[in-house]
């Protein structure tokens, strides 16, 4: 078995947006892509676009992917990788391809001089968490991500906002 991790390609853009349907199926949340093949394409590989994308593939097949883009710390001076997406198929899960991606990401974090590699999962994903675990990644308890989004987004940014009290 010969696991190989390539960047992403314009041309694997309906890959990757079949990958990040299968993603939003097993979070139960299908129904909040609203991300076309086209929009991948143009967001993902403009020339100014801040993410990166990766394909993971297993004697040539390809199994999964992982999208990431670089953050600042500033209690490190230095810039950080977050992993926005990191998936494997299911019936490729157990192969070692997740491993090998997310040491992938972590050999072109350090590289890269980057300080951290972060990345979010679903507090229910009890085998995310596992496995995350067994490579000796922590949980951060302490920090709770919040998000603006959509209408609300637009609304606060025009002043529009109101504020619960």
């Amino acid at each position: 078995m010969d696991i190989t991790i390539r960047p992403a390609l314009p041309a694997d853009a309906a890959l990757i947006h079949a990958y990040i349907t299968e993603l939003a199926i097993y979070e139960r949340a299908e129904h909040q892509v609203i991300a076309s093949i086209e929009d991948i394409r143009q967001s993902l590989f403009a020339t100014d676009s801040p993410a990166r994308g990766l394909i993971c593939a297993i004697d040539g097949e390809p199994v999964g992917y992982a999208i990431y883009f670089l953050s600042y710390s500033t209690w490190l001076g230095r810039k950080g990788m977050y992993l926005e997406d990191l998936y494997i198929s299911p019936s490729h899960r157990g192969s070692g391809a997740g491993k090998a991606l997310l040491r992938h990401l972590a050999q072109v974090a350090v590289e890269t001089g980057c300080g951290r590699l972060e990345w979010s999962v679903l507090d229910w994903n009890e085998p995310a968490i596992q496995f995350y675990q067994s490579i000796g990644a922590k949980p951060q308890d302490e920090w709770i991500r919040y998000r603006l989004a959509g209408e609300g987004l637009r609304e606060f940014a025009a002043g529009q906002a109101t504020v619960a009290a």
